[in-house]
């Protein structure tokens, strides 16, 4: 009997000059723990004309994290923040009742040609939090646990997991950790993750349950009843999850919340611009049809 309960292949998604490949929410799977919306960005190259740059758009109900594996990004948002990301680093932003923000490539980068990848990755709140007032968190790599079995290395972003605890400020039990290999590694991840289990193939390829599966696609676990993974030499992975919350999320575009009503409400609010709204940034994304 396999363990895995499903692999969700990238899809494709144009945003503007940049093209980013959607992971979830997926028809047959819409959360996997409070992860709720995972896209991957490139790797693509930009410049010296095409750059990363998303005008002000809104959130509730949610966190943000941005994890950059290649290129920088610059985060402004609503609240105040204007911080530069580079790869290894962390941007976890918090936007509860709500918050709009951008994220473009940095002037000094303009006229510059390089690589971009990284992960944008949302968080659904727990119910109590929905409403709190939008936080901004920036963590450097340095700052991330990290340790190494042979030349398997693992990195805990956020949450915790294999006895460590990242500083990421998250709001519900959670994990999210990367792992590279140099040879073929054997991951057990029994009894050190708990919750639903994602795994996010970045590079390589895995044995998974004596299935082949390469780069591009997610793999969700069976709740608390994980197989063995063999990792191909030189993979790169994603391990997310955690514990499921046991409300339904609701999602319309940027949108997240327990309450489709919350949703009808902010919607109306960025359609008049009643939303909080940044006071250096003039650009606007329209709501969606």
């Amino acid at each position: 009997m396999s363990n895995i309960g499903l692999v969700i292949e990238e899809r494709s998604r144009d945003i503007g000059d940049f093209l980013v490949g959607r992971l979830i929410p997926f028809r047959k799977k819409r959360m996997i723990g409070p992860f709720i919306f995972i896209d991957h960005m490139g790797p693509t190259q930009l410049g010296p004309k095409n750059y990363m740059d998303v005008d002000q758009h809104p959130h509730i109900g949610l966190s943000t994290l941005t994890y950059m594996l290649e290129g920088e990004l610059m985060h402004e948002d609503s609240i105040g923040t204007c911080q530069r990301i580079s790869p290894g680093s962390v941007n976890w932003m918090t936007a509860g009742r709500g918050v709009s923000h951008t994220e473009r490539t940095p002037e000094d980068l303009r006229g510059k040609v390089f690589t971009a990848h990284g992960y944008q990755i949302w968080v659904a709140l727990p119910k109590v939090l929905e409403e709190v007032e939008p936080e901004f968190h920036h963590i450097p790599g340095s700052e991330l646990p990290r340790w190494k079995d042979g030349d398997t290395s693992f990195t805990l972003v956020a949450g915790e997991g294999y006895g460590r605890k990242s500083p990421v400020p998250v709001h519900s039990p959670l994990f999210m950790v990367e792992i590279k290999n140099g040879s073929t590694y054997q991951l057990n991840v029994d009894g050190k993750l708990k919750g639903e289990i994602g795994i996010c193939i970045v590079e390589g390829g895995i044995v998974a349950c004596d299935q082949e599966i390469s780069k591009g696609n997610i793999l969700v676990s069976k709740v608390e009843d994980v197989c063995d993974v063999q990792l191909k030499p030189n993979t790169h992975l994603l391990l997310f999850g955690g514990e499921p919350f046991p409300e339904e999320r609701h999602i319309y575009w940027n949108f997240v919340s327990t309450s489709k009503e919350k949703i009808e409400v902010a919607k109306e609010q960025w359609r008049q611009r009643t939303f909080p709204m940044m006071q250096n940034d003039s650009t606007y994304v329209p709501l969606p049809r």
